[in-house]
């Protein structure tokens, strides 16, 4: 892949604007026209007035014709440019995107991927794009979930300036139902305060960390216990440069802060009954990651294997492997097959070299001297180091 980002970073350089893109070289097509039309303007100007003369002309016709071979010669390396970036394409995917029959084109289909899309521009921000895709589309999103979207990036803003009054004033209005979720998010945000006028106070303006916590970090001590006393505990390790070698130089660590945009994104978005991450993004990130190209190498083999599959639409779990970044690791939905069980986080589902899977527990019990496992599935025998965690 890095063959195509060099060469899309150089088409992204000639077609730039900036002069000093293209320093040593012919200007940038922009510059050229740009240039040409003041020069256009400033003759007709004088042809207007009269004191344009014959001599003037020839040398604009001159000015023309070298503005126009920059803008060829421009032409040229823009075009070779897309024409290397198409050939780095194709090396780094040999094989061609399979197409499929069309899966929207039923109306309802269709409303639904709009309805997907533009919910994905609100959720990301790019509110302006939202407003123009929901206008000409007419995909029907009402107006009080679009304000939503609104306010959250207004107090995602608000956390990355440290400001968390109005994270706050959302959390105290959602308490009961940030309770029912069991979530610190209010917590959290009174913590970081703390520690906010904690560490950027004098000695003598420690009373007002002090208050603070006494105010708004008390009434969570019952759900906090060890959190709380560490806040206060730190106070015997102060200055700031004492405390960053102290057991307690975590509470240093700027992620403090920054966590909070992710959990609030996450709780806000559950209060609306929407998960996370973005759909879109997450189907992107994975799909284009490189999920698609495995699955359609699953299923090429599939229709290789006819005599080992009823249907070759079938995929099985030992053909795809996909690997994920943590935050798209979701609880896994898995009934092992030996012991019946229904997969837990301390009971999760494991590949064996082999390729099958079972849960944990059903490893550990087939495993024998050495840690060595047979499949029940097949006559391969692994071992348990080599079995693999798996997320459906």
């Amino acid at each position: 892949m890095d063959a195509a980002l060099k060469e899309l970073i150089k088409l992204e350089q000639l077609t730039a604007k900036s002069p000093s893109a293209n320093k040593g070289k012919t200007p940038a097509i922009n510059d050229s026209l740009d240039s040409l039309l003041q020069t256009l303007y400033g003759h007709k100007k004088r042809l207007e007035e009269g004191l344009s003369s014959e001599q003037e002309l020839q040398s604009l016709a001159k000015t023309v014709e070298v503005r126009k071979k920059e803008i060829d010669d421009r032409q040229k390396e823009v075009y070779n440019s897309l024409a290397r970036y198409g050939k780095a394409l194709d090396k780094r995917f040999p094989t061609s995107l399979p197409t499929y029959d069309p899966l929207f084109a039923s109306p309802e289909a269709e409303v639904a991927l709009e309805r997907v899309i533009a919910m994905h521009f609100l959720r990301t921000g790019r509110f302006s794009t939202a407003e123009t895709f929901i206008e000409e589309f007419g995909v029907d999103i009402p107006s009080y979930l679009q304000s939503q979207f609104i306010d959250l990036h207004r107090i995602l803003l608000a956390l990355r300036n440290q400001d968390i009054g109005p994270a706050l004033e959302w959390a105290m209005k959602e308490r009961a139902f940030l309770n029912s979720r069991s979530s610190s998010l209010e917590f959290y945000l009174h913590r970081s305060e703390y520690l906010r006028l904690l560490l950027a106070s004098n000695p003598p303006e420690l009373s007002r960390a002090i208050d603070y916590a006494n105010k708004y970090l008390r009434p969570f001590f019952s759900s906090h216990p060890i959190e709380f006393q560490r806040l206060m505990a730190c106070l015997m390790f102060l200055p700031l440069e004492r405390m960053r070698t102290s057991p307690y130089r975590d509470l240093t660590d700027p992620a403090l802060h920054l966590d909070l945009e992710p959990l609030f994104a996450t709780e806000f978005s559950a209060s609306l009954g929407m998960s996370k991450q973005a759909p879109l993004r997450v189907v992107g990130d994975i799909g284009g990651g490189g999920a698609l190209a495995k699955i359609e190498k699953g299923r090429k083999i599939m229709r290789e294997r006819k005599s080992e599959w009823s249907q070759t639409d079938e995929l099985p779990v030992w053909l795809i492997e996909v690997p994920l970044p943590p935050e798209n690791r979701y609880h896994s939905v898995f009934a092992c097959p030996v012991s019946k069980d229904q997969s837990t986080e301390q009971n999760p589902p494991m590949m064996m070299s082999c390729g099958h899977v079972v849960s944990k527990d059903s490893l550990q019990k087939l495993s024998k001297a050495k840690g060595i496992v047979k499949c029940p599935y097949c006559p391969v025998e692994s071992t348990l180091g080599t079995a693999l965690r798996v997320y459906f």
